[in-house]
């Protein structure tokens, strides 16, 4: 058994696309993973799954199963919990003075970005608000807080061509933390 988190985009927002945590929970389950609970509405689970496949086909699974029961076309992000132990390793934010937990995010990328995407944000600076790429997610710190800023997902995905989610660092560890306790 595998423990993982996905990480749905663009669900219960102003209204859009909306699912109810329960029918997620138990579309999760009819799809045969264990262990479902959710956290908060925008759309995060912890689960757990017996089937030896890649996530990138979990992800699939998932998002024809919420098409075919919504009528929602989402994207769905899976990580497993090393790869979110790891998100604090990469983070070097995390160790600058006056850090602020509260002012930081992730972006989830469905997948790695290449160079070529990479090179399309290099040069991109919007002070004091800062990003740094590493494998398939993009750290974001915004010390004034992000209610202004141009740096978060919608920015990423038409600049790179990407496709991801956002979650602030406060929903990363309460999800690391759901998932470590099973």
């Amino acid at each position: 058994m595998q423990t993982l988190i996905s990480f749905l985009r663009g669900i219960n927002i102003a209204g859009h696309n909306p699912i109810k945590m329960n029918d997620l929970s138990n579309l999760y389950k009819d799809l045969g993973f264990s262990d479902v609970e959710t956290y908060i509405q925008s759309g995060n689970v912890v689960f757990c799954s017996g089937y030896n496949e890649p996530v990138s086909v979990i992800s699939q699974r998932i998002e024809e199963a919420i098409l075919q029961k919504f009528s929602f076309n989402i994207p769905v992000m899976i990580r497993t919990v090393p790869e979110i132990k790891e998100l604090s390793s990469s983070n070097y934010f995390l160790s600058e003075e006056n850090f602020n937990p509260a002012k930081m995010a992730v972006v989830f990328l469905r997948q790695k970005c290449n160079k070529s995407q990479i090179h399309k944000v290099a040069d991109i600076n919007y002070p004091p608000d800062r990003f740094f790429i590493s494998g398939s997610e993009i750290y974001i710190y915004c010390p004034d807080g992000f209610g202004k800023t141009k740096l978060y997902t919608n920015f990423f995905e038409k600049k790179m061509g990407v496709i991801g989610t956002g979650r602030n660092w406060k929903t990363i560890t309460t999800l690391l933390d759901i998932a470590e306790k099973r």
